[in-house]
């Protein structure tokens, strides 16, 4: 007796389709697992075996041989313990075949039969939907993670019991429906932190929007308690809100890294992730024995902060400039590879030695070899990979107790919107959607300098000992400020203040 069900796996944050093969023959009696298995996967047949047991179906004392294809293709995770069993029970005919077609399961199996919620739904359902499945079985608990896929019917299961009552049409299980639309219009984003609760720093609010605008990285340098951290947990706030397209991408990295649960089926609003300096070089890129997804891929559409710059270990540090140019980060394995998305918005934050008072020589008790040391550890290829650098300074008393309406987070990101149109509908025919984006053909195009503006570029490009990259980023934040001002061209004014934003990192990296 053969059969066959249809389930899924995820490999990076794609599904790819499962064949979950059955067959129970005569022999010696025995249940075998092939297909090139994970030790969670191999341990399925245990569940299963006590699940069925515990849900009143009785395993015959025969070969029972289980095959997930295709078998070259390591499968992990324990989302196969119901389509095993399913297979299983269609097998043994307590489920008529015809019942399970164009019907793709996954799920968990406890002892008792019941059905536990697992990880990557999301893309599964979408994959199974490309597929031509017309609807997915998967636990209740993932029902409306699943749902925010159109299109297909998701149906949420407890219990292995209730499975096949459904499938042999003793009970009626309605598909889990969730109104994707009502939820981005309910969505209200307004939370206790505004731009509006920082006094003073003009300059770096300043430079905030133009990063946003743009998508530019930039860095934050100035003494311990001058607001560096209040202005990077404030970003989200002028950022534009998500579409579904955004949301749904955001959303597969959450899914694949269990992060999505029943009352939040879709990320709505912005990731912003702020890794500690301890964190490990693979936890911040992904990988690990499982391939899984790690910061920088969880903070995708949004923001990485990482405060005290410094601390962080050097080699963690410089593996994140290949997916600063690429926007994505694949990890190789000796089975396969995986692809994460990386096209997040870098923010850092650091002191300018180690006291965190350096260049006032009244306060800071650092040596000129202690402070070059401490700046040694950023190096000039990730400095040149941040757009803009901004020092923040120390706020005096009178700036903190003026009673001053400070401009809000949603004003900002009114300018911050208008500029963004601006580059959407400019680069409707590239492959990009920001400023940041723009690739060295593309600055040609877009860029276009008048003789004066050159002038003064190539002026600054030795006066500061510029790399080129370094002169293609000073564009890219200059387009963005033409942009804020609604202008055509790049203007000299627009030029000088994406010059300043490159040479105060000169002012601590060239002592």
């Amino acid at each position: 007796m053969f059969n066959k069900t249809f389930s899924a796996a995820v490999h990076g944050i794609n599904g790819f389709l499962v064949q979950v093969e059955a067959d129970i023959s005569d022999g010696l009696p025995e249940f075998l697992m092939v297909g090139y298995l994970a030790s969670e996967v191999k341990e399925a047949k245990e569940r299963v075996r006590i699940s069925l047991k515990n849900s009143g179906f009785k395993l015959p004392v025969k070969r029972i041989t289980i095959n997930l294809s295709p078998a070259d293709v390591k499968k992990e995770g324990t989302a196969f313990d119901l389509p095993i069993a399913v297979a299983i029970l269609v097998t043994l005919g307590f489920i008529p075949e015809e019942n399970i077609r164009d019907t793709l399961i996954i799920g968990e199996l406890s002892l008792n039969g019941e059905i536990n919620k697992v990880n990557g739904v999301l893309p599964i359902v979408k994959m199974a939907l490309g597929q031509g499945f017309s609807r997915c079985i998967v636990p209740l608990d993932n029902a409306k993670e699943g749902a925010v896929i159109s299109d297909i019917d998701v149906i949420g299961v407890k219990s292995l019991e209730e499975v096949v009552r459904y499938l042999n049409n003793e009970s009626i299980i309605e598909p889990e429906y969730v109104d994707v639309e009502k939820l981005f219009q309910h969505y209200d984003e307004e939370t206790d932190i505004d731009f509006s609760d920082i006094h003073g720093q003009v300059a770096a609010k300043r430079a905030v929007e133009i990063a946003v605008s743009g998508m530019h990285n930039i860095l934050f340098i100035g003494t311990p308690g001058a607001g560096k951290t209040m202005l990077a947990k404030r970003i989200p706030t002028i950022m534009p809100e998500l579409t579904l397209e955004e949301s749904m991408e955001i959303s597969k990295v959450y899914s694949v890294f269990g992060l999505l649960n029943n009352d939040q089926s879709l990320i709505l609003k912005r990731p912003f992730r702020s890794p500690h300096h301890t964190i490990s070089l693979t936890a911040l890129t992904g990988g690990g024995r499982k391939a899984r997804p790690g910061e920088i891929s969880l903070a995708n559409g949004g923001v990485l902060f990482l405060d005290e710059l410094p601390e962080f270990n050097k080699n963690t540090l410089e593996i994140l400039r290949q997916p600063l140019e690429d926007k994505d980060v694949t990890i190789t394995r000796l089975n396969g590879s995986f692809r994460y998305p990386a096209n997040f918005m870098l923010v850092a934050a650091m002191n300018p030695c180690n006291c965190g008072y350096y260049p006032d020589r009244n306060r800071c008790s650092c040596s000129v070899n202690q402070v070059q040391r401490y700046l040694g550890k950023i190096s000039q290829p990730l400095l040149d990979r941040i757009d803009i650098c901004i020092e923040t300074l120390q706020i005096n008393y009178k700036e903190l107790e003026q009673n001053i309406i400070n401009e809000s987070s949603r004003e900002i990101r009114k300018r911050v919107m208008k500029a963004r149109m601006i580059q959407l509908e400019r680069y409707q025919e590239e492959e990009i959607h920001f400023n940041s984006e723009l690739t060295p053909k593309m600055i040609q195009k877009y860029c276009n300098l008048g003789a004066s503006e050159k002038r003064l570029l190539e002026k600054a490009f030795h006066h500061l000992n510029l790399s080129a990259r370094a002169y293609h980023r000073i564009l890219k934040v200059a387009r963005t400020i033409a942009d804020l001002e609604d202008s055509l061209d790049i203007k000299a004014s627009h030029l000088n203040e994406a010059i300043c934003y490159r040479s105060i990192d000169k002012k601590y990296w060239s002592m």
